[in-house]
């Protein structure tokens, strides 16, 4: 019966994992809840399919968001590069459909978060940090 109960003991600590792996160590995850009312003219391109608008008010993510409008509901992500520490070159820019970084030029899709130009040098490389998006009549709620 001790060696049942050595195993089971072994079992539980073997199957909880600290693996942190999917974490980006660069960004951190900040808490946050912001409000966008798509009758406001600063955010009426929201309502069109393909659109996105750059979120950057105080307290909203790290260096800001990107919201987009894939047809189907809303994406929010990251507006700092995800591969970087925060600096003066990290806040991504807009471009169509796709975020930029000025540091590197490094491509990201608004729809997938996807880097969309990974180099394959063996080293590790993140996509985009992901926020929750909801709507709820004319309100979309991006929070993490």
């Amino acid at each position: 019966m001790k060696h049942f109960w050595t195993i089971v003991f072994m079992a539980i600590i073997l199957s909880c994992s600290s693996d942190t792996s999917n974490r980006n160590p660069y960004l951190q995850e900040v808490r946050f809840r912001f409000e966008i009312n798509l009758n406001l003219p600063l955010y009426n391109e929201l309502q069109f399919t393909g659109n996105a608008v750059f979120v950057d008010n105080n307290g909203v993510g790290t260096r800001g968001a990107f919201v987009i409008n894939t047809g189907s509901g809303f994406m929010a992500w990251e507006a700092s590069c995800p591969n970087h520490v925060p600096n003066e070159c990290s806040t991504m820019t807009i471009d169509g459909q796709n975020a930029v970084c000025s540091c590197e030029g490094y491509t990201y899709s608004l729809f997938t978060g996807q880097q969309l130009d990974r180099p394959d040098d063996g080293n590790r490389y993140h996509d985009l940090l992901f926020y929750r998006a909801t709507q709820s009549g004319n309100v979309v709620v991006i929070s993490n």
